[in-house]
């Protein structure tokens, strides 16, 4: 896979980074996986375990994961199912310098390759890919729909796409109680761990998110038909799960 446009992973001119943007990611890099594992207290490895699954890949499969991060999800796809190769794509290169370092710690730098890259124009050919994934990377994106609709250009017929996302609970029980670790924990334990504000930026973002219905008629809008929608915890992160339509709506902003 050949690295994109890389204007995601860098401040743009001024010095004004977007919220979402690879250069922000860059800021929070460093201490992004201790975070992650605070926060969600470990409970989103479970999440990552079920998102491998949900893809049902073939034996030698080709798998891309966006918004790769530090390479969780892609290691765990590579430690789930030995014989698949995995490109994990992320505008931030601060955070793919780490994800590095974890795929040579474990020896996996013959199968996980971790690139800069944009989903909203992914580098690979139509129907080349066994299975793709992202997590907790869809609310970052500026265009959804185009994201969406080029996963089922690259993703083979039959093939799965998984996205894995975080959301506020809008009933139940626990859904008061969510709203407030997600509304008010999560931005003071980010911050006061990294020492950055970006974590109110991620709360934001989660409360933004539009709700599992909403998001799931973007995916058939996007090309893509919904295998299924499954609330995870209590509804504070859902998994969409979908496959090619038959004839995908063009991408890269064609009509």
């Amino acid at each position: 896979m050949t690295a994109p446009d890389t204007q995601l992973a860098t401040a743009p001119a001024g010095g004004v980074t977007r919220p979402g943007s690879g250069a922000m990611f860059d800021g929070i890099a460093r201490r992004y996986d201790l975070l992650n594992r605070v926060m969600s207290m470990g409970i989103d490895r479970r999440w990552r375990k079920r998102t491998v699954r949900a893809l049902a890949l073939p034996a030698g499969a080709r798998v891309l994961d966006l918004a790769t991060g530090t390479g969780d999800l892609a290691l765990e796809i590579a430690r789930l199912h030995p014989d698949a190769r995995v490109t994990g794509s992320d505008p931030s290169e601060g955070m793919l310098e780490i994800g590095r370092r974890k795929v040579a710690a474990r020896g996996l730098a013959d199968r996980v390759e971790l690139v800069v890259g944009d989903a909203q124009a992914i580098e690979l050919a139509d129907a080349s890919v066994d299975g793709v994934c992202i997590a907790f990377g869809i609310r970052n994106v500026p265009d959804r729909g185009l994201a969406l609709r080029e996963m089922a250009r690259v993703c083979k017929p039959g093939g799965r796409v998984a996205i894995l996302e975080l959301g506020e609970p809008r009933r139940g029980v626990i859904a008061p109680l969510a709203r407030f670790h997600i509304r008010h924990v999560v931005p003071r334990l980010g911050a006061l761990l990294s020492g950055a504000p970006e974590y109110r930026y991620l709360q934001s973002s989660i409360a933004a998110f539009p709700p599992p219905e909403a998001f799931a008629a973007l995916m058939r809008t996007s090309g893509l038909a919904v295998i299924e929608v499954v609330p995870l915890t209590f509804g504070v992160c859902t998994l969409y799960v979908g496959t090619p339509a038959v004839a995908p709506p063009p991408a890269r902003g064609q009509a």
